[in-house]
């Protein structure tokens, strides 16, 4: 048995964790899962959200969920140089909760066509689509990563944002999200962990 179990479908947030198993080197086994029966996935995820993980570890069974829960969980068991140091701390546990809070909230919100009156903005954790999508734009301002020069797995989950959200147009292009999208896609564990999730997508769809 793999170190972990990953529970995951490829057209899902379950590419962000793909990609984390593999900046993490990360020992895995695959779980597909079917949207019309999730089964297996319940029994350890009783929402029965992808992504999920399973951490074989010490004579027990870890899950763990929530995609930006396990990019940290793996860099903290697995991939120790993806974590960061204490001057980093600050940035990156900002900047990560960010990206799934205020990042997410607002991208959804305007993705289901709904909108905060201006009265209520401070009711609204992201405030406004656009002070959020600022506030992101920001972190940019003079450096490459999440935590300035140097990669860490806080760019896993916030540059997934970024990526999917130049690719699904639900942020703007940006000059400074464009090239820090171009800066993540060189990546060789990007590559490898996409290569996997656009054949296994491929597959379903020539199947259906």
């Amino acid at each position: 048995m793999a170190e972990f179990t990953f529970y995951t479908n490829p057209m899902s947030r379950g590419q962000i964790v793909r990609w984390a198993l593999h900046e993490a080197g990360a020992d895995y086994d695959q779980v597909l899962v079917d949207w019309a029966d999730k089964g297996a996935l319940l029994q350890v995820n009783p929402m029965g959200k992808v992504p999920t993980i399973v951490h074989h570890h010490g004579g027990h069974d870890h899950v763990v969920t929530e995609a930006a829960a396990i990019c940290h969980y793996l860099a903290e068991m697995a991939a120790p140089a993806l974590l960061p140091t204490a001057h980093e701390k600050a940035d990156y546990f900002r900047w990560l909760f960010f990206a799934a809070g205020p990042v997410e909230q607002a991208i959804v919100t305007r993705g289901m066509g709904w909108e905060v009156p201006p009265e209520r903005e401070g009711m609204a954790g992201f405030g406004s689509y656009d002070r959020a999508i600022g506030g992101l734009a920001s972190l940019f301002d003079g450096r490459e990563f999440v935590c300035g020069s140097r990669f860490t797995m806080a760019d896993v989950y916030v540059g997934s944002q970024v990526d999917w959200g130049l690719a699904f147009k639900s942020i703007p292009a940006r000059p400074e999200f464009e090239a820090y999208a171009e800066r993540l896609r060189e990546r060789e564990a990007y590559k490898a962990a996409k290569a996997i999730d656009n054949d296994l997508i491929a597959a379903a769809q020539a199947k259906g």
